[in-house]
Parts: C-alpha cells; sequence; structure tokens
C-alpha cells in the first residue's frame, strides 16, 4: 500500500478548480442521439434543456470552477446547441475536438489545461448533476491527501431512491457502489490515473475482467466471494500506478445515474419535473460472473 503523501503543499488547496467536460458519443449511433434525432448525445435535450448545457450551468453555479474545457462534441454538431455555440465563441467555455476514446480526449484536454491547476474531471451525460453535487465532491477532495479522487455512490441509495432502475454495480464487501462520472486531479501527479483509464475503460462495464487484468486472479477470487473491499480495491490501483487515490462517497443518489440509454433519459426526465421514477420491472445488475 502507498501511504498518503505528508507533503501537503503537492497538493493544491484552492476553491477554484478547472473543469473538464467530456461530450462526445462513445459510439456511432449513441440511442439518445438516434431517440432525439440530434448529431450528438451531448446536445440532446432532456426535459427541454441541452444535456451538456445543464453540465455547464451545473458546474458553474457551484463556485468552485473558473474554468471549463470541453472535448467534443464533434464541430459539425455545435451549431446544433445555439447556448453551447454561444458560449464557446465569447469564451465562457474553451472547446477542443475529441478523440477516439474517452481517455485520449481527457489526456488532451489535460494538455490544454496548466499542469497546477487543480481539475474535476465529468461527462456531458450527467444530466442531474447539480451545483450541491459539485461542491459537496470538491470540498470533500480537498480534505484528503490524495493526488486523485473519485466520486461514488452506494447502491443501495440508489436503489432506494429509484426503484428498479438498472445502473451498473461494482460489488464490494460493505455493499456495492456505484461511480458516478466525477474525479478529481487535485496535482499534476493525480493525472496520471487517466493512463491508467486508457487501460480500464474497455472493460468498465465488466468489472471481474478488469480486476483480472489489472490486478489479477488472487483479487478477482476476492471480488468473486464478495470480500474485496473499496479501500483495497483503490490501494491496489495506487500500488500500480503510484498515484494516491482515494474515494469520495456522496449522499445524493441522482449522482450514481448518467444517460447512456432511452430509459435513462426517461427516468433523468422524470426526476426533473419533480415526478415520482418511473416504474420498472427488477432486472438484474452486472453480476460478477459472466
Amino acid at each position: 500500500m502507498i501511504e498518503p503523501s505528508d507533503n501537503r503543499e503537492n497538493i493544491i488547496r484552492t476553491d477554484q478548480f478547472t473543469a473538464l467536460v467530456l461530450a462526445a458519443d462513445r459510439t456511432a449511433n449513441d440511442p439518445i442521439a438516434v431517440k432525439t434525432g440530434m448529431a450528438c448525445k451531448a446536445i440532446a435535450p432532456i426535459y427541454g434543456t441541452p444535456m451538456i448545457i445543464r453540465v455547464l450551468d451545473a458546474l458553474e453555479a457551484s463556485g468552485m470552477v473558473k474554468t471549463i474545457v470541453v472535448c467534443g462534441p464533434p464541430e459539425s454538431a455545435i451549431p446544433d446547441c445555439p447556448e453551447l455555440e454561444k458560449r464557446i465563441e465569447c469564451g465562457r467555455v474553451t472547446w477542443l475536438p475529441n478523440l477516439d476514446s474517452p481517455s485520449r480526449s481527457a489526456n488532451s484536454g489535460l494538455s490544454h489545461i496548466d499542469q497546477d491547476a487543480p481539475v474535476l474531471l465529468t461527462t456531458a451525460d450527467h444530466a442531474l448533476l447539480t451545483p450541491s453535487i459539485v461542491r459537496y465532491f470538491l470540498g470533500e477532495s480537498q480534505m484528503t491527501t490524495s493526488d486523485a479522487t473519485v466520486g461514488v455512490v452506494k447502491y443501495e441509495d440508489v436503489a432506494a431512491a429509484f426503484p428498479g432502475v438498472k445502473r451498473t454495480v461494482i460489488r464490494l464487501r460493505g455493499g456495492g457502489v456505484c461511480g458516478c462520472n466525477l474525479y478529481a486531479f487535485l496535482n499534476n501527479r493525480g493525472r496520471g490515473l487517466v493512463s491508467f483509464w486508457r487501460r480500464a475503460e474497455d472493460l468498465r462495464k465488466r468489472p471481474w475482467l478488469l480486476i483480472a487484468q489489472i490486478f489479477g486472479p488472487m483479487a478477482v477470487l476476492s471480488y468473486l466471494l464478495g470480500s474485496l473491499t473499496l479501500d483495497r480495491a483503490l490501494d491496489a490501483v495506487s500500488a500500480k500506478t503510484g498515484i494516491v487515490v482515494g474515494p469520495v462517497f456522496l449522499p445524493y443518489p441522482q449522482a450514481g445515474v448518467d444517460v447512456d440509454k432511452v430509459e435513462d433519459m426517461l427516468l433523468a426526465e422524470s426526476v426533473l419535473a419533480g415526478a415520482a421514477p418511473l416504474a420498472r420491472e427488477e432486472t438484474d445488475l452486472c453480476d460478477p460472473l459472466p
């Protein structure tokens, strides 16, 4: 295990982060883009407002973000979102072209940000992101001695808030967790987590295979037996990369909901409309077995 550094000068304490927003589609014919008739998922309207604008508004209103860099959507799609186009033209948002994968786009975005600046990385499909979620995550991140932090929410909280909704769950001892597409790089070393992410991104929906390739068979056995803890998993990442990574548990179940499927879009719209979550048939979550 790599112990957190005692040299706190390596960790920048500031209320002003640079936000890096990934806003390109993962695959061609994204189901949300197809359903809404838009050129890219990021600009699809959710309860009347393009998803990316909801994310940008939450970041700005948090009071914790001074600069926003967006990777994607493709330049040809930007005119389809006049509000985004206007923000880019006036310098309120810096646009960069996306590359062929989220991790490559993230690495490209980071290369355009001062290496001493703390960075919040998130995605444009975080339709339920709020200023409170941003403030909580960044505030808690600043209180750690980690190089980087990862936002997570307990699956039990997501299940209680949105009964029957299917989410990708990493099953660990003490309860499953859902990712929140929120990452903070608190110093330059923390940005190295993106290189690790490049190895892992193709397996993000199959955590047992990710664990096998990164950590080896004993860790897989621990995962399958339900004895792997989040701290142990992150300690393994730290040992593998030399980057101290810490979790931030968010008390906001909506932070665990991103818009990957049409069902997610309908859920987000129902939440934003103030309606109860849509009734869903119970479905199996991402089990640790193929």
